[in-house]
């Protein structure tokens, strides 16, 4: 019984896993392992709330719902995970450890329930699902934002050419602000990196033109 309850486990997590990659194609903050955490999490409370309290049916004198204080705890962790949660270079930071926090919840709840195999079971789901997701597959990494500053000296067609650079590049702007002056131009850009780019293939990019005077990522 309880290895086809970790079976559903397991299948939810693959459930996540695909929506989460969905997700991370659309750049969203939420991807591949928050999603994963989340559906293991969630198909653990209900094997609980369904199956951890059986050894309480039957009993003449028991009057209160026992799984509200499981209920009771799956809220109060969700807000001690909101905790975990801020902003960071434009992303998101901190989704994956909250999701990882509440489902750990669950985990103890399932070892105080008598559910020894489940616990262990999922533990084990979520430690390998980790590792694996933590790899260094393209597929499964997020893509990553960062902010550019750039001065350029006023040359006609500047900008242009530095938009041309980074899409060589598979760099992607996001959005970007420019304030012209006598002798140069500064330029504020939100950029977003695709494949396996990175800061110093930006940097090698755009620095070998003679009018980019200053290079900033912050």
């Amino acid at each position: 019984m309880e290895f086809e309850l970790l079976l559903r486990v397991l299948l939810a997590g693959v459930c996540g896993v695909v929506i989460g990659y969905e997700r991370k194609n659309r750049r969203k903050e939420a991807g591949i392992r928050t999603h994963f955490v989340v559906a293991v999490g969630a198909a653990l409370m209900i094997i609980i709330s369904k199956y951890g309290f059986q050894d309480q049916i039957g009993w003449e004198n028991l009057s209160l719902d026992p799984s509200r204080m499981a209920a009771g705890v799956v809220s109060g962790v969700g807000f001690l995970g909101a905790g975990m949660i801020f902003m960071q270079k434009q992303s998101v930071i901190g989704l994956t450890t909250a999701a990882g926090i509440w489902a750990t919840a669950g985990l103890g709840m399932s070892i105080g329930a008598g559910m020894y195999l489940i616990g262990i079971g999922v533990t084990l789901i979520l430690v390998l699902g980790q590792i694996i997701l933590h790899s260094h597959f393209i597929w499964t990494k997020s893509p990553k934002t960062e902010r550019l500053l750039l001065e350029l000296a006023n040359e006609e067609g500047a900008i242009d050419k530095v938009m041309e650079r980074l899409q060589d590049g598979r760099i992607e702007v996001s959005s970007f602000t420019s304030e012209s002056h006598e002798l140069e131009i500064s330029l504020e850009l939100t950029v977003t990196f695709q494949g396996a780019a990175t800061v110093m293939d930006l940097v090698t990019l755009i620095q070998d033109e003679p009018f980019v005077k200053k290079v900033a990522v912050e």
